[in-house]
């Protein structure tokens, strides 16, 4: 009797010790998955975050440019300059994208200020710069689709079932997407 309750004990052990380590395996399976995706959405933020700041880094230039041809712009000119101030200075991704919306709306009044001044338009300094912003636009766009392909691919996985369970209690949470204002969704037109 005493040696048939120590092999139904070994059973049992041997039992819950094989599914310890196949539940073991799929959370660290899963954790490391977890992990990839959300490095992934780093990645991808950093990109969307250096062609901010490429763009960012091209208005002065441009500001400048403009400066040289006007003399009475002056407000339109420095809503630009602290709408890029703002968008340095954000540090997550929503302020990112609120303060995207707000200089993509001051480079419009600034395109629109071009539009009344012939020689601007014809300067080469202005057409290269308005090349490379053109440019820096369609990289932003790319890397901001780049990025919320990332959010969603980490933001579904942390939401299935079972490993919403393992996500929560690991403190992986939802990640924002980068998102364009309906109003301002249009990439400002820098072509004359």
């Amino acid at each position: 009797m005493k040696k048939k309750s120590i092999i139904i004990f070994s059973v049992i052990l041997l039992f819950i010790i094989v599914i310890a380590i196949v539940t073991g395996n799929y959370i660290a399976s899963n954790y490391n998955e977890l992990v990839e995706y959300k490095e992934s959405v780093s990645i991808k933020y950093s990109d969307v975050s250096i062609y901010l700041e490429r763009r960012a880094d091209l208005i002065p230039n441009l500001v400048n440019t403009i400066k040289g041809y006007t003399q009475h712009e002056e407000e339109v000119l420095t809503k630009v300059s602290e709408a890029r101030k703002n968008l340095l200075s954000a540090d997550n991704i929503q302020d990112k994208s609120k303060a995207n919306d707000e200089l993509n709306t001051a480079i419009r009044a600034l395109m629109i200020v071009v539009e009344k001044y012939p020689d601007i338009k014809a300067s080469t300094q202005f057409i290269n710069l308005q090349d490379e912003l053109a440019g820096t636009e369609n990289r932003i766009a790319t890397a901001r689709k780049d990025y919320n392909g990332a959010v969603k691919k980490y933001n579904t996985k942390i939401k299935k079932f079972p490993i919403n369970i393992i996500a929560n209690f690991l403190s992986f949470k939802e990640v924002e997407y980068f998102t364009v204002s309906d109003k301002k969704s249009e990439v400002p037109n820098i072509e004359f």
